[in-house]
């Protein structure tokens, strides 16, 4: 259920509540989550204020002694976890507002057995208790929410920090909790403004620096973060208003390397097959804001309405070159020579190729995103225990790529004067370069295809650059209902029941183009009609004056031109008519009925207190896909509609415990069914053709077919998880606690993407000549292989998590504002898939050993803290080929921040607060490898150290 336990209490009660709980009201917290007098259950029910205001372990309320800033917040998250019959983490606005967050997510990875995964220099995506961010929701104000991401993880560096105090993880269920993930439930808790006891005014403002000089020249290293609110109540307190505003500039600068992979030479060693360093620079653009308006005209009726809006804006500049290397040819089509110089474990650490044609890149990026939340809540009161809601919303994003690729060569297609390149492994497993060329000569490179890539599937283009320009629509609307009550007496002490329907449609939209130099018909084709140029000088417009180095590989300069400037006056663009590009156009609708009971626990067992629910949700699902499929003959491709629909219903049953078996101690059960719908790219109807005519005749089952589909699978189920949960919680007598949880998830209906079947091409037998035909027929061959998607997948996830919470005051008062905040899990997976049993998988973005540790002082106004996060290596989500999503072995990474302030708490500055904060000390870098092999390094990307200075001002 979503609403407010104000309707609890008339507004006048909120003020001693707040007292009583001693909570400090920061910048970040008046934008913020839900106020602990207004407690919101984590398993969809109220809290009552009275229940807040027990601190004592005893139970007894806690001294009325003010606790603001890093105290105060995980006070709160001990408080939320406490009251919760759930297993539930949480962080509050100082967790989020006081360390340099560029999204909630780098807080979110503090908590045990929460991980997140960097990408340009941030951490966007979750993982908890090592499943990927697939396989988890995210709530605002206990609504669902779409995502700017190609599929359902949400991307949190589109919500900003600011505008939230409390965000709950949910790791066990409740049947009120609706749209629960497997792995779990983010919930992005927004401001009640009538729970406030005062008008708030505050700004804050904050300078930034990337202590990597711009590695590009139209870049910059700086940036900046200002944020404002404002908080007031009018007409006798019935009616609120909460207004925040946010505005980012957010540099990062990034060294690239990536590896093709590794060949094997002639004696079996491993040899680098090509690589492509790059450096790159970003700059992250946001404005956002927040309103939040409640009233309550009386204790019958309570309404709040709530609205997101977040504009985002990226743009990256990304200059390198790409070496074929052993995975390379010669104009002829014979393989590149090269010289192994030193082989070290059957592995060629040091390698000099000859007649190398390297790729200049010189590319530009820019994605530009819109996110709009919208919701309404009411509260009816027939009575005191009786309550009516219903809560409406509507979450949509919209997001636009638009990624330019722009290359300079010696000649096309392999001519021109190749290069000699020594490569040499490097202590971190990147290769250096030692080249002959001088790559920023304008007068030897030139805008042309260097390696003949071009092609259009049916003809040879001059592909000189190219552009991707996707579109991504995500759409949800919902509506909920319910109604519940008490009992009145007895272990059963309440009932709910309720109703939620949602539509969801996601539009993956697709747009790509070959570029060529001017001068043709602008088909960019190799034909005499088109007159396409092969080669065109670089224009001097281009050049920005300035060379970008590689130093840190060994490659001192190469050409910076503007790519902009190329892609408006020096290329013709052609629409990329490849028949798989054709057949990338889906829409994926979702239509679901959830309607849910339970009884709430709250009572006695063996004179120990004992609260839950015992309820179950029934869920009904519509879903289907509108997409294409394509084929083509003697070079005219052919697209043809699809529509496909299912619809399935799920039972989900749940089971919550939190039994105090001592004052202060709790063991709290948890027993659930989950589960959580495929990728919504695996969800897509869309087949892809391809016909190799070469394996006419050739026989041996589908695998050498002619013919075979790359498709989606609009008939895929949910995956499905059964689980059990034990967490055993101890709250110490002032504040802080320690716990141990573990956890077991039987895992089903897992999605194998690799999955393939059996399927009759007959009808496609046109596709090849009257001969082929005939081969084909006449070994079978008429049956291929569809590459689908299929629920032919099962496994289990299992492991523990330990918390300690622990101010230094509950050892000795010598130690008084000093305290630890530390988690530690660890988390096994066995995925086997139906097609290959007897190998097992691991989960992407598992890491087995999850850590993190925070030390921190807080005292008569000043403050400081230090935090390590440690994860064990993982299988980590990455672009690969055509930005497709490709995992890899990441190796272990640990990330060191600190920050130092101090709060004006009296005299002319009173209300000021300034802070110097700094991210990923360590400077660590993130790597990826294969083949189990540490030494092949695929991706490595050095983000460095990011330094923080604000100023905050509360009137």
């Amino acid at each position: 259920m979503i609403y407010s336990a104000q309707r609890f209490s008339a507004p006048a009660f909120v003020r001693p509540a707040l007292t009583r709980l001693g909570l400090g009201v920061s910048l970040i917290g008046l934008l913020a989550g839900t106020a602990q007098a207004q407690q919101i259950a984590l398993n969809g029910s109220a809290v009552a204020p009275a229940a807040a205001a027990t601190d004592g372990a005893d139970g007894s309320a806690a001294s009325a002694i003010t606790v603001t800033g890093i105290r105060a917040s995980l006070d709160s998250a001990a408080r939320i976890k406490r009251l919760s019959t759930t297993i539930v983490d949480s962080v509050s606005s100082e967790d989020i507002g006081k360390l340099p967050d560029v999204s909630i997510a780098d807080s979110l990875a503090r908590l045990p057995g929460v991980t997140a995964q960097r990408l340009e220099g941030r951490d966007q995506r979750l993982s908890i208790r090592g499943l990927g961010p697939d396989f988890g929701t995210t709530l605002l104000n206990g609504r669902e929410q779409v995502t700017v991401g190609d599929n359902r993880g949400v991307e949190y560096d589109q919500y900003p920090s600011e505008f939230f105090k409390t965000v709950n993880v949910y790791k066990s269920a409740d049947a009120g909790l609706i749209a629960a993930g497997i792995s779990g439930t983010v919930d992005l808790r927004m401001l009640r403004p009538l729970a406030q006891a005062e008008r708030i005014v505050s700004i804050q403002a904050r300078g930034e620096m990337n202590d990597y000089k711009s590695l590009n020249p139209d870049q910059t290293r700086y940036g900046y973060r200002v944020s404002g609110a404002y908080v007031d109540k009018f007409a006798d307190d019935t009616f609120g208003v909460a207004l925040g505003i946010s505005a980012t500039s957010a540099p990062s600068q990034d060294e690239r390397y990536n590896a093709w992979g590794y060949a094997n030479d002639a004696a079996g060693n491993l040899v680098l097959g090509g690589a492509k360093p790059y450096v790159q620079s970003n700059l992250l653009n946001r404005v956002g804001g927040v309103a939040t308006l409640e009233w309550q005209p009386s204790d019958k009726f309570h309404s709040t309405f709530d609205a997101l809006y977040s504009h985002f804006k990226e743009t990256q500049h990304l200059r390198g070159i790409e070496f074929p290397l052993a995975y390379g040819s010669q104009a002829d089509g014979s393989p590149l020579p090269y010289t192994a110089n030193t082989v070290v474990d059957g592995l060629e650490t040091s390698t000099t190729f000859d007649n190398v044609h390297g790729v200049q890149r010189n590319d530009y990026n820019r994605r530009t995103a819109d996110n709009i939340s919208l919701g309404w809540n009411n509260v009816y009161s027939f009575n005191d225990t009786t309550h009516f809601v219903v809560d409406a919303s509507w979450s949509h994003a919209k997001r636009t790529d638009f990624l330019l690729e722009t290359y300079t060569g010696a000649g096309y297609n392999k001519t021109g004067p190749g290069d000699t390149v020594t490569v040499t492994q490097n202590k971190d497993g990147t290769f250096g370069f030692q080249t002959g060329l001088d790559y920023a000569d304008d007068s030897v490179f030139q805008l042309t295809d260097p390696q003949g890539w071009g092609y259009n599937g049916t003809q040879t283009v001059v592909q000189a650059g190219f552009l991707n320009k996707p579109v991504f629509t995500d759409d949800l609307k919902a509506l909920r209902a319910s109604l519940d009550g008490e009992f009145g007496g007895g272990l059963l002490h309440g009932w709910e029941v309720g109703v939620n329907y949602s539509r969801r449609e996601k539009d993956s939209a697709y747009k790509s183009y070959f570029l060529c130099p001017k001068g043709g018909d602008g088909s960019c084709t190799i034909t005499p009609a088109a007159g396409t140029p092969t080669s065109a000088p670089v224009p001097a417009g281009a050049l920005t004056g300035d060379s970008v180095s590689l130093g840190y590989l060994g490659i001192p300069q190469i050409l910076a031109l503007n790519p902009l400037y190329l892609y408006n006056n020096a290329y013709d663009a052609f629409y990329d008519n490849r028949p798989g590009s054709l057949v990338r156009d889906n829409k994926v609708y979702e239509n679901v009925w959830t309607g849910y009971a339970k009884l709430k626990i709250d009572g006695r067992v063996a004179d120990m207190p004992l609260r839950g629910s015992i309820g179950a949700q029934i869920v009904h699902t519509g879903q289907s896909s509108s997409g294409t499929t394509s084929s083509f003959t003697n070079g005219v491709v052919t697209i043809d509609p699809i529509h496909e629909k299912t619809n399935y219903t799920n039972f989900l049953p749940s089971l919550a415990l939190a039994l105090e078996v001592k004052p202060g101690a709790f063991v709290k059960v948890g027993a659930s069914q989950t589960m959580v719908r495929p990728r919504l790219d695996q969800e897509r109807s869309n087949r892809e053709l391809d016909v190799n005519a070469t394996n006419a005749g050739a026989g041996g089952g589908p695998i050498n077919s002619p013919f075979s589909f790359q498709a989606g699978n609009t008939y895929l189920k949910p995956y499905k998880s059964t689980n059990l949960d034990i967490s055993l919680e101890k709250y110490f007598t002032n504040s802080g606690y320690v716990s141990v949880a573990g956890y077991y998830k039987h895992l089903t209906d897992f999605v194998d993407p690799n999955n393939s079947v059996a399927f009759d091409f007959t009808d496609y037998l046109g596709q090849l000549s009257p001969a082929q035909q005939a081969a084909t027929l006449a070994t079978g061959g008429q049956i291929g292989l569809s590459h689908i998607p299929a629920n032919a997948g099962h496994g289990n996830l299992k492991g523990f998590e330990a918390t300690l919470s622990l101010p230094f005051k509950d050892v000795t008062h010598i130690l008084d504002g000093f305290g630890f905040y530390g988690s530690t899990s660890y988390s096994k997976s066995r995925i086997i898939y139906d097609s290959n049993p007897t190998q097992p998988i691991t989960l992407p973005g598992l890491s087995k050993w999850v850590a993190s540790a925070e030390l921190y002082f807080e005292k008569s106004g000043f403050q400081a803290r230090v935090s390590y996060r440690y994860r064990s290596k993982f299988l980590g989500e990455v672009a690969g080929l055509s930005a497709a999503p490709t995992y890899r072995e990441a190796k272990a990474e640990g990330i060191l921040d600190a920050q130092i302030g101090y709060d004006f708490n009296s005299g002319p500055l009173k209300g000021l607060s300034i802070l110097a904060q700094a991210k990923n000390l360590t400077d660590r870098p993130f790597v990826t490898y294969q083949n189990n092999d540490p030494r092949q390094v695929i991706d490595y990307q050095r983000y460095g150290r990011d330094y923080y200075l604000g100023l905050a001002y509360k009137f």
